[in-house]
């Protein structure tokens, strides 16, 4: 067993002593998981891609058919389907199927918020 006080054990580990070890305390407690940061950064790498921002952007407008999204992305079907299947798998798309067409939409309100934040961030002054 570690008979350190919290603030000193933290300062074994860090180059450099807590100035406000209560605060340090409070703030580690508050921390989640390493798995759980490495499961946001890899969430937040998807946002990473431009053509796959311009894929939510069109998609917060309003749901399509990859044909559409192609269209208005001025791109290859075949390129919009790679993207739409790496934000389906994280999560982002949802789709369903119409007759003979795939609709792709954002997955929920949750995506529909962080991308219109994000975009809200990006055009503040």
């Amino acid at each position: 067993m570690n008979d350190k006080e919290p603030s000193e054990f933290i300062a074994d580990l860090a180059d450099c002593n807590a100035i406000n070890p209560e605060i340090v305390e409070f703030v580690r407690a508050k921390q989640h998981s390493d798995e759980c940061y490495y499961n946001l950064a890899d969430f937040l790498k998807v946002f990473g891609d431009s053509t796959r921002v311009r894929i939510l952007s069109a998609l917060d407008t309003h749901e399509m058919c990859v044909c559409d999204l192609a269209n208005v992305l001025n791109m290859t079907k075949s390129a919009v389907s790679h993207q739409l299947r790496v934000l389906r798998q994280s999560d982002l798309v949802r789709a369903r199927r119409e007759g003979k067409n795939m609709i792709y939409a954002l997955a929920d309100d949750h995506v529909q918020s962080i991308f219109e934040l994000a975009m809200e961030h990006i055009h503040e002054e």
